[in-house]
């Protein structure tokens, strides 16, 4: 290579590291996701030059919609059509299978309205109503005398609030949501409006809508085809009349800096946390997380990898990816995250935002007594998030929790049918007990605890005795009689000797589950003045920047502006869009092995689907919940299908860092050519042109 070159590169990278590291906290640190009830009318005045109107923000909010309770979607035709993405999809796309089909493998389009396939218990819901009740709700707590009062005020007070609107004509008919801003000083109400019947119109092959896999998630340039047609019908089964609210799809996307908006629901950010909260994340909560989720996903893995070949377990094993693919996201999510936090370069804006808003409040001491809080929390962090009931840490251990939580049951005299209900969940998992899957989960489980234990605690101590982990394993197992059906029947029989039954399973659910109950306790003991003290640090937050800042995201309707722009990484320039002769070098290069792979009908492409624009990247500000969100134009343009974020956007959890994080979308473009040279679905085509 060109020395010449060579030093150029180096130089750019120096000093991007350098500009990384110098880089000011701002009130952009917060984000850019704005409420449509306080739209950033001035901001997109001063920075694009756009003088939008209410009618501008109302028509893209009824275009925009919430995809079942866990994405986002919009309209995109005048009939109803709905755009979202594949990964958003494929939990319900597996119902919609006949018997030898495939999706996964085959794709699906519908070539008629009729073969379109109605998905059961699937919606979308469109907001149509917005209230700021800020001020009814500040009216009925503010003669709260404790911290206490005000939780229990406040929560009376929402409800209260939201049977009058219910009671109101233009919101009867609406599912109706109140939402807490800034931790507690400003509050909204929405009214949505629910679509039940939702049918499959298209959806590409998994080795398309999921192209790259694990390895290519949260990265760019990709080239990943992350989409799927839905439609909207009416009470009559005809296609919803949506040609009052639509974004016009616009296959020739947007040119470099132009502004472009994303239009959906970001589940949860946490950007006002402070900095000991933000400290007590980085030591234990998402580090512990994350080897959580990285333990179990190499768990499926193993699994997945032995089943995969067996034609017997094709469903099973196609269950299973979807659950590893969506383990493998958070793992990559919680991964970045704690990367971030351990940023000095980002941990310390947060730090100096910090002390810039305590300069601003003299005499306040709310940042220390939270601190305080959570240092009395620290020596538990590892009980907190390790000992917590989950079905990834298998049957054993989970039946420790069923077994004194039955204990209580008995202790209080509940009813024979919550005392049934329990015993029946115990009793199927107890049939488990010997699976090598069942133990191997509980070797993963105590290796967790002994690795992340707090210095001097015994408690894991007191469970192993003497043995190591892979010993007391098995003793355990060979040991309890709980695996005998005779002594299970006898052990629920005899309630009044429950406490006198010896067994290693009850010993070790007597040592865990109180010292889990302990660390939930310490941090439910506090959880009111904490959430006083968090919209108290938000409000002055508030105070000194008022509506300039954006609240965190609630999984609501949000706006955030930005502009199709690439960005310099790994040395070089990233693109700012991807075409598809890209994704035929990967396919290619990795030796067309999955999750690189292509299907048959992807082979022999036209020179037209080749050069059309795939993927391409915004500074736009999402998070999960986002995937689904249009990118549109300021013309209320369809431009693009937001499906992930590059790698330097992991840490917008804590803080949005807008000369780094990247929104990264299938091109309107990608999506056209994919649907009119490849899948031949004409009808769409003409439908959506």
């Amino acid at each position: 290579m060109n020395k010449k070159i060579v030093l150029s590169v180096l130089i750019s990278f120096i000093i991007l590291s350098v500009n990384h590291a110098q880089k000011k906290a701002g009130p952009h640190d917060f984000g850019k996701m704005w409420t449509f009830e306080n739209p950033p009318k001035k901001w997109l005045k001063e920075t694009y030059g756009m003088d939008v109107q209410d009618e501008w923000f109302d028509y893209v909010r009824k275009s925009s919609l919430k995809f079942a309770s866990w994405c986002s979607a919009s309209f995109i035709s005048d009939q109803g059509l709905i755009m979202t993405n594949h990964h958003c999809s494929r939990d319900v796309l597996t119902k919609l299978q006949k018997e030898g089909e495939n999706f996964d493998k085959q794709g699906f389009y519908a070539a008629t309205f009729e073969d379109e396939r109605k998905a059961s218990g699937l919606f979308v819901e469109q907001m149509i109503m917005a209230d700021d009740i800020t001020k009814q709700v500040m009216d009925k707590i503010k003669k709260a005398k404790s911290d206490e009062e005000r939780t229990t005020m406040q929560k009376q007070a929402l409800e209260d609030i939201e049977k009058i609107y219910k009671e109101k004509p233009e919101w009867q008919n609406l599912r109706t949501q109140v939402v807490t801003f800034y931790s507690g000083s400003k509050f909204s109400i929405y009214g949505y409006k629910r679509y039940n019947d939702i049918r499959l119109v298209w959806v590409p092959e998994l080795d398309l809508g999921f192209f790259g896999g694990d390895p290519d998630n949260f990265t760019y340039p990709r080239y990943n085809l992350d989409a799927t047609f839905w439609r909207a019908y009416d009470d009559d089964g005809k296609p919803l009349n949506t040609s009052a609210n639509y974004l016009k799809f616009n296959k020739n996307g947007a040119a470099e800096d132009e502004p472009v908006f994303v239009v959906g629901n970001p589940g949860r950010t946490e950007r006002y946390r402070t900095v000991a909260q933000l400290e007590y994340d980085r030591d234990y909560r998402y580090p512990f997380m994350y080897k959580f989720l990285q333990n179990r996903n190499n768990f499926m893995m193993g699994k997945y990898n032995l089943m995969k070949n067996d034609p017997e377990k094709e469903y099973e094993s196609q269950e299973l990816l979807n659950r590893i693919a969506n383990i493998a996201n958070s793992m990559k999510v919680y991964g970045g995250i704690t990367k971030g936090l351990n940023d000095p370069a980002l941990f310390n804006r947060k730090v100096e935002m910090e002390n810039y808003i305590r300069s601003k409040s003299s005499k306040l001491n709310y940042w220390d007594e939270l601190a305080a809080m959570y240092k009395q929390m620290r020596p538990l962090g590892w009980a907190s998030i390790h000992l917590s009931p989950s079905p990834f840490r298998g049957n054993i251990f989970s039946v420790m929790h069923d077994l004194e939580a039955y204990k209580e049951l008995v202790v209080n005299k509940e009813s024979d049918a919550k005392k049934d209900r329990l015993k029946s969940i115990i009793t199927g998992k107890l049939e488990s007990f010997k699976e090598a899957d069942q133990k191997e989960l509980l070797k993963i489980l105590l290796n967790e605890i002994k690795e992340d234990i707090y210095p001097g605690d015994m408690t894991l101590q007191k469970v192993l005795g003497k043995k190591n982990i892979d010993e007391y394993v098995d003793y355990l197992i060979s040991k309890t009689k709980f695996t005998d059906a005779a002594f299970v029947k006898s052990y629920f029989e005899n309630e009044g000797k429950m406490a006198n039954v010896k067994d290693p399973l009850l010993e070790a659910a007597a040592i865990f589950v109180p010292k889990y109950k302990e660390a939930t306790s310490i941090a439910q003991s506090t959880d009111a003045s904490r959430k006083v003290l968090e919209a108290k640090i938000a409000n002055q937050t508030f105070q000194i920047y008022g509506d300039q800042l954006p609240p965190d995201a609630t999984f609501t309707l949000r706006i955030s502006d930005g502009v199709i722009k690439g960005y310099n990484y790994n040395g070089t320039i990233a693109p700012v869009n991807t075409t598809y002769y890209g994704m035929y070098d990967r396919y290619y290069s990795h030796k067309k092995i999955f999750p690189w792979s292509l299907p048959e009908r992807w082979m022999n492409p036209p020179h037209e689907l080749l050069q059309a624009p795939f993927n391409t990247v915004s500074t736009n500000d999402i998070i999960g919940g986002n995937s689904g969100s249009p990118l549109i134009n300021k013309n209320r343009e369809a431009v693009g299908l937001i499906f992930d974020g590059n790698i330097e956007s992991l840490p917008g959890n804590f803080i949005f860092d807008e000369e780094y994080n990247r929104t990264v979308s299938v091109h309107a473009g990608g999506i056209y050519a994919a649907l009119k040279y490849i899948y031949k679905a004409e009808r769409i085509v003409k439908e959506i042109d």
